[in-house]
């Protein structure tokens, strides 16, 4: 029984207690636009917050988030031992985290030398950062030779996360983006290498797209954009992206050259609350050295204790996914970490396998990469994915359903991520599921729009929508299930 409140008296009396559920509380609306006049018992708003909360969706169920959902017990009562902890002391903790990771993505320190590096709340205030540093040494470079520096550029393909546009619309950068086309859904090398010119400031390439997992080859990014400096006279640099791909590649497939060994690569972000497998929070950049973040954007501040040098856009913020996140490395190492992403590519290529046995979908996303299954429906005439995402919250599954970007937005998938708690037994409970709920569209087709009616026939004499027409259907099931607001796109 949950105690609402106690009340004072005489022998017996002194002791007694309400249960909230017998108590007025519950016979009034949270207050959603103003305080409320009255205080209430702790109970009861500990009782009726938690009765909300039960209609949310379970995380460890969410198979659109990259986020991390689950941590070792061990872990939980570190973070909650240093969750009134401030971020503010910003040499320990972190400083051996940056350390591990720069050293991780092959950055040029020695073995007693300090890697370049913050912790951030997440990647997007890691790339605003990197951004900054690229933004102030073009317009500083820009000054010492008498040229403009008021129209900075970052070319990046058009299936970067949505951070990127923060970025380029917070601190006024052009952003030329290097559109896609079916079947090729990273940017292309070549394309972003005629794109850039006096003007840019960086090429920002994607370990792990958002849309289908892929790596992007930075080697040949880094190869082209050689050529294009020497022959120019330019000095662009490339960032990488690595909020989901930088705690997998190296485990997993080392061989791929993304990072510090390319000289082109001046800074890197990661997510630790994504394949850090750090509850959400928590980022971090890297650069390689020194010389690639300008000291005029670094604080130095000494009211705390000691002079430190501080580089973040916000100033205190809990400390305890960095401790959580020094946990990880220091637990797993190395090969804990390669294990965790075997297994998650282990079990993603089983999903990828039962989805392809069924006859029913055609994979858009690649065996190398984040470990995670994008998939489109092959026939969408009687039902598209978007009703499959739908009817997958009836089993208590989040999968997302989403169209590609320009030049490829007539194209429309599922996605489902693989993180370290989607075991073999949970792969196996989706396709059931999965099935099931298509059994039942085939069963009841939903109503298609009335733009179907306009097809042609193919050489088999089915129906065949174009591309404008399948466009339009797809963005009207999307938009009628966001107003709705029965989709989930959190990444």
């Amino acid at each position: 029984m949950v105690v609402s409140e106690t009340k004072a008296g005489d022998d017996e009396k002194s002791s007694y207690v309400d249960s909230t559920f017998a108590s007025r509380y519950v016979r009034t609306c949270l207050p959603r636009f103003h305080m409320p006049e009255k205080s209430i018992p702790k109970e009861a708003a500990y009782q009726i917050i938690s009765d909300e909360l039960m209609l949310d969706g379970n995380p460890r169920l969410n198979l659109a988030s990259f986020v991390t959902t689950w941590m070792e017990p061990e872990c939980d009562k570190l973070i909650m031992d240093s969750i009134n902890k401030n971020y503010v002391d910003m040499d320990e903790y972190p400083n051996r985290c940056v350390n591990m990771i720069a050293r991780l993505f092959n950055a040029t320190v020695g073995d007693h030398e300090a890697g370049v590096g913050v912790g951030t709340v997440g990647s997007s205030e890691a790339i605003m950062l990197a951004g900054l540093a690229f933004k102030r040494k073009w317009q500083q470079k820009r000054k010492a030779q008498g040229k403009p520096f008021d129209k900075p550029n970052i070319v990046t393909g058009a299936n970067v996360q949505v951070c990127w546009e923060k970025f380029a619309r917070y601190f006024e950068v052009e952003l030329k983006e290097v559109k896609l086309s079916e079947g090729y859904y990273v940017m292309d090398p070549e394309k972003a290498v005629e794109m850039v010119d006096e003007n840019t400031i960086c090429v920002a390439a994607i370990l792990g797209s958002t849309l289908t997992g892929e790596f992007e080859d930075v080697k040949r990014l880094n190869e082209l954009l050689m050529e294009k400096n020497k022959e120019t006279g330019w000095d662009i640099p490339i960032h990488v992206d690595a909020a989901s791909g930088g705690f997998i590649a190296p485990f997993i497939y080392p061989d791929i050259e993304w990072d510090f060994r390319l000289p082109l690569v001046k800074s890197i972000n990661v997510s630790g609350h994504k394949y850090g497998l750090v509850y959400a929070g928590i980022g971090w950049v890297v650069w390689r050295s020194k010389d690639d973040l300008p000291e005029d954007l670094v604080f130095h501040i000494n009211y705390l204790g000691a002079d430190q040098p501080t580089f973040t856009l916000n100033f205190s913020k809990g400390s305890s996914q960095i401790i959580a996140q020094y946990y990880q490395l220091i637990r797993l190492g190395y090969e804990g970490y390669k294990c965790i992403m075997e297994n998650c590519r282990d079990n993603m290529k089983i999903l990828r396998d039962g989805l392809e046995k069924t006859g029913k979908f055609n994979v858009v996303s690649k065996d190398i990469g984040v470990p995670l299954v994008a998939f489109s429906l092959k026939d969408s005439t009687k039902y598209t994915v978007f009703d499959i995402s739908e009817n997958l919250r009836k089993f208590g599954w989040i999968v997302p359903a989403y169209t590609m970007p320009p030049n490829a937005e007539h194209i429309a998938v599922l996605r489902v991520v693989i993180r370290e708690d989607f075991s073999r037994s949970l792969a196996d409970r989706l396709l059931n599921d999965l099935l099931k709920v298509m059994a039942q569209l085939d069963a009841h087709p939903v109503a298609v729009s009335t733009n179907t009616a306009h097809v042609t026939l193919d050489s088999n004499g089915k129906a065949k929508k174009d591309e404008i027409e399948i466009q339009q259907e797809v963005t009207k099931h999307w938009k009628r299930l966001v107003d709705r607001k029965k989709t989930c796109g959190t990444c």
